[in-house]
């Protein structure tokens, strides 16, 4: 299993625009016939005008065999790609192997944050090693949706998405872990792995599987 998680940056003014086509244009078309879609989400703090968006293959032979079937599909080239790429600024792609499966929360009205961290070269595998195991600590608080270590185009990097209902309550999840000594223990033998640390608020968009 192998995902794929696709960062379009869009020119300021057109994310909604570029949502609207997605939704009435190019879900219809793609569904999840070339690979299955876990999610939609906007960047809400940070770099603005960012629309996250994750791919699900069974592995990078899949990957390429179906995206290269869409790409030949003339609606595809025609009603959707040509009308949303000059709403696109930039395109950012990263490969993900997920190290557990994904856990889609029930409802609608999250928020999703998004934790990237770049481990020290050849230390990705012990970080997650130790992340794995305090998983049951760190779920009682808020839930989990997936954690990764990234193929392309940054190796020794990880990623962790977390689920809440509003931010407020992230706030209160994570004072509490703080205080969670079995949190403490993680952090001070798995603190020294990472070289630095990005988060991003994410908020899911109509057209998500995840809301």
């Amino acid at each position: 299993m192998i995902h794929e998680l696709r960062i379009y940056t869009c020119f300021p003014g057109k994310t909604a625009e570029f949502l609207n086509m997605v939704e009435t244009v190019g879900k219809p078309i793609r569904g999840d016939n070339y690979g299955k879609n876990l999610g939609y989400w906007t960047s809400e703090f940070g770099e603005l005008n960012q629309v996250y968006h994750m791919w699900e293959y069974d592995d990078l032979a899949h990957r390429a065999k179906v995206r290269g079937e869409l790409g030949a599909m003339e609606a595809w080239r025609n009603d959707y790609v040509a009308k949303v790429r000059p709403l696109i600024q930039r395109q950012d792609v990263k490969l993900l192997h997920p190290q557990v499966p994904v856990k889609a929360p029930a409802g609608t009205g999250h928020i999703y944050e998004l934790r990237q961290y770049q481990i020290q070269t050849g230390h990705a595998a012990e970080w997650l090693g130790h992340f794995g195991d305090i998983m049951p600590v760190r779920q009682k608080y808020s839930p989990n949706v997936c954690f990764w270590a990234s193929e392309v185009p940054q190796p020794n990097n990880v990623l962790h998405m977390w689920v809440y209902n509003n931010l407020n309550e992230r706030a209160e999840a994570r004072a509490k872990v703080d205080q969670d000594e079995d949190w403490a223990k993680f952090r001070a033998k798995s603190a020294h792995l990472i070289l630095n640390m990005n988060s991003i608020i994410l908020m899911p968009a109509t057209v998500s599987a995840m809301r």
